[in-house]
């Protein structure tokens, strides 16, 4: 483990409403708004809310209905374009100073710099800095941020977390050190990084309810529950961590899987629900040829809409391998005929490719049509191509047009959201 290293970690604050006042020329730390789309219903949930709003005791995450009646806000519609840009541009800024090798891009809003080659080149101290980059954002961008500084990368993050908020300028900084002595004892423990309310529960087996607890604790037991990620629980009991930055360039993730799922804007008869899966299972089979990969294996829920919460789930074979979706879709429908209720309201579908193959190697059987097969693939591949290049509504089937199809709205979203840059409205 390399020692004397400095890691920064800078979130900006409540960022989505952020940018939607900074759009409208309004203080963030002030204005009461939320981010939702209330074209929906009055239980969307909100996606961001101001710290002006949470001050007030709005919980971030809620849904519009919680929100006190006798409070005034503004409700902005998600603008997820928008918001990418301007992660872009913080990005920007980040890398006039420090090269992308030392940046990791957490999540839109949050981001890991290691800092330790640019404190003597820029003759500043950690905190002045760190103090540099997030005022530079606040005053070209107009979004106020929040960081962490730490010895590793572990300990820059739950500076942020636990102790940049109890700071007048928002940043906190942690060692191994003032760690032990400062949040040894904090509860709950579930406040720290990575530990879920399962941990904890895990946990009180053994009469754990903090870091501390957890140095004490007899670490031949915490293999047995835990099994090797033992290993990080102690380690981060103790303020350590191993990972670098060049670590984190260096992993490579394998999917395993791609999944979609999506809840429908009302309740959906039947043959206009099979619509909408049919459309999904095309896009996962555009997902699957860009990643050069095939499946066999197929998992579908479908919820109803009613008062009942049940709903059909069930794990769909191909019979072969294929990115193909000719052979994908007709599995899916088979699976959607024989057993979803006809007479149930649907209002939530999902998929998920469980087995995922490199290569575009398929299997085949004595009956396939291989010349077909070969034209339905060079087709697949050349509307992909124009889609990339103009767009996904670039080319759409008839049923995409249905009163009921979602796929051209969806295609227009991104994460599930509106993503088009629309004039702010106050």
């Amino acid at each position: 483990m390399e020692k004397n290293r400095v890691y920064f970690v800078i979130d900006m604050k409540s960022f989505f409403a952020s940018v939607e006042c900074a759009e409208r020329g309004l203080d963030a730390m002030t204005t009461r708004l939320v981010v939702a789309d209330e074209n929906r219903t009055d239980k969307t949930i909100c996606l961001a809310v101001s710290p002006a709003l949470k001050a007030l005791g709005v919980k971030n995450r809620c849904r519009l209905f919680e929100i006190p009646k006798n409070i005034d806000y503004i409700v902005a519609k998600p603008r997820m374009k928008k918001y990418i840009e301007y992660a872009a541009e913080i990005y920007g800024i980040y890398l006039k100073y420090i090269d992308k090798s030392d940046i990791h891009v957490y999540s839109i809003d949050e981001s890991f710099i290691d800092a330790t080659d640019y404190l003597k080149i820029m003759n500043m101290r950690a905190k002045e800095f760190v103090k540099m980059l997030m005022d530079e954002i606040n005053e070209k961008l107009h979004i106020p941020s929040s960081a962490g500084i730490g010895t590793n990368l572990y300990l820059a993050k739950i500076a942020l977390d636990l102790t940049a908020k109890k700071s007048p300028d928002k940043i906190g900084w942690l060692t191994e050190e003032k760690f032990i002595k400062e949040l040894w004892n904090h509860r709950p423990i579930t406040d720290f990084w990575q530990i879920s309310t399962g941990t904890e529960e895990r946990l009180k087996k053994f009469g754990v309810t903090d870091m501390k607890g957890i140095t004490e604790t007899d670490e031949n037991l915490l293999y047995k529950e835990f099994g090797k990620n033992a290993e990080i629980l102690i380690d981060h009991a103790w303020g350590r961590e191993s990972c670098l930055m060049q670590d984190i360039k260096n992993y490579k993730r394998k999917s395993h899987s791609i999944s979609s799922s999506q809840i429908l804007p009302c309740n959906y008869e039947f043959k206009d629900a099979k619509v909408v899966l049919k459309e999904m299972i095309e896009e996962g089979c555009y997902r699957l040829v860009k990643e050069n990969a095939t499946t066999d294996l197929i998992h579908i829920y479908i919820g109803y809409g009613d008062l009942r919460g049940d709903g059909e789930k069930g794990t769909v074979h191909i019979g072969s391998q294929t990115n193909l979706y000719s052979k994908i879709a007709v599995k899916a429908e088979e699976f959607f005929d024989n057993n979803v209720d006809k007479f149930r309201p649907i209002r939530r579908i999902g998929y998920d490719f469980a087995e995922l193959y490199s290569g575009s190697v398929v299997s085949f059987d004595f009956f396939t049509d291989f010349k077909r097969e070969e034209k339905e693939a060079e087709l697949t591949k050349s509307v992909m191509g124009i889609k990339e290049k103009y767009g996904k509504n670039a080319i759409l089937r008839g049923r995409d047009y249905g009163e009921k199809a979602t796929a051209r709205e969806r295609n227009k979203m991104i994460g599930g959201h509106n993503g088009e840059i629309e004039d702010a409205e106050n």
